[in-house]
């Protein structure tokens, strides 16, 4: 949690420092956000560096469908993805929710398109049977 607030507060001061930049061409909302991610992208390479994207090997049997439950809420949901490696993580939270491109994706964090595709599918694959896990649990 330590982690978030100072990334929020690094972004908001790349924010103030850079407020003089904005040109009133599009939202500042969408200017904002632009920076934040960014800021949060920097820092998350700094730790990729360091660690190296988790790789797991593939397993054998095949990992079942995961249904999802309609009462699933939204802070279960967030502690599965925060249960993601840092990798899976950083480009499920990319490409799932922020909307980048393979390519944008593999720009910004220096690795190749097929890297990220292949964390994002081994991000997928982890989710559904961690989903599948705590389906067992409650039901």
């Amino acid at each position: 949690m330590i982690e978030a607030e100072d990334l929020l507060q690094e972004g908001f001061i790349r924010v103030f420092k850079n407020l003089h930049q904005f040109k009133f061409q599009g939202s500042l909302e969408g200017w904002i956000r632009r920076i934040m991610v960014h800021s949060c992208i920097k820092y998350v390479t700094k730790k990729i560096n360091r660690h190296e994207l988790v790789e797991f090997t593939q397993e054998n049997e095949l990992v079942e469908k995961a249904i999802a439950f309609s009462n699933l809420s939204a802070e279960d949901l967030m502690k599965l993805i925060q249960s993601l490696p840092i990798g899976y993580r950083t480009v499920f939270n990319m490409y799932a929710i922020e909307g980048y491109s393979h390519d944008e994706i593999s720009k910004l964090l220096g690795i190749k398109p097929s890297t990220s595709r292949s964390q994002l599918v081994k991000a997928r694959k982890m989710l559904q049977k961690n989903l599948a896990k705590l389906q067992k649990l409650v039901g």
